[in-house]
């Protein structure tokens, strides 16, 4: 939903900067590797020794690749691939799973229940992609549902910051938002299957 409303004027800001970067030869793969390199080392690094500001931040940097590497793909004389279009959806795949993997190490160190709810979230966050892959593979569109990955990222990254600011209970009420929120999309989505094969 965000995604959708936010995409155009995104990319109008960013096309100039991704066009400058094709015309020194910069690739929009090598982009994808770059940030997703950049994300897991840095969520893996910071946030089981706790630093979750500092990391969030560090892999708020990284994670603009994100933003780059497709517009870099669609204004290429080459155009989009299905090879890069398939890396990047996986890299995404990996790199939010870093992120909760990061948060969960630190709170399973520390005794903290709280874990739970994050694997929770990171299997959720797991399931939406993986049932819209599975959809389109019968010919059924399937992206519809409460959150989608740019709400859920968005969600998860602002209560790690705030959580490292030292705002209380803010991790664990964006946790267990983030798993009610991806179980309901889970569903939705599975609906969404169900009633294309009546």
């Amino acid at each position: 939903m965000l995604s959708r409303s936010l995409k155009p004027a995104v990319t109008r800001l960013i096309t100039p900067v991704a066009a400058s970067a094709l015309r020194i030869g910069i690739t929009p793969n090598a982009v994808t590797w770059v940030g997703a390199v950049g994300v897991i080392a840095s969520a893996l690094f910071f946030y089981p020794r706790g630093d979750f500001f500092l990391g969030t931040a560090v892999i708020s940097f990284f994670a603009l690749s994100d933003l780059f590497d497709g517009t870099m793909a669609r204004i290429s004389k080459a155009g989009a691939s299905k090879w890069g279009s398939f890396l990047d959806s996986t890299i995404d795949r990996v790199t939010d799973s870093a992120i909760l993997l990061g948060v969960s190490i630190y709170l399973i160190n520390n005794d903290d229940q709280l874990s739970f709810v994050v694997i929770a979230t990171l299997v959720t966050g797991m399931l939406v992609p993986y049932i819209r892959a599975k959809a389109e593979s019968f010919g059924v569109e399937c992206s519809g549902g409460i959150a989608e990955r740019t709400e859920r990222l968005i969600m998860a990254m602002s209560a790690i910051a705030l959580d490292g600011l030292g705002v209380p209970y803010v991790l664990a009420g964006g946790m267990w938002l983030l798993a009610g929120l991806g179980a309901v999309t889970v569903v939705q989505r599975m609906l969404i299957v169900r009633k294309a094969f009546k």
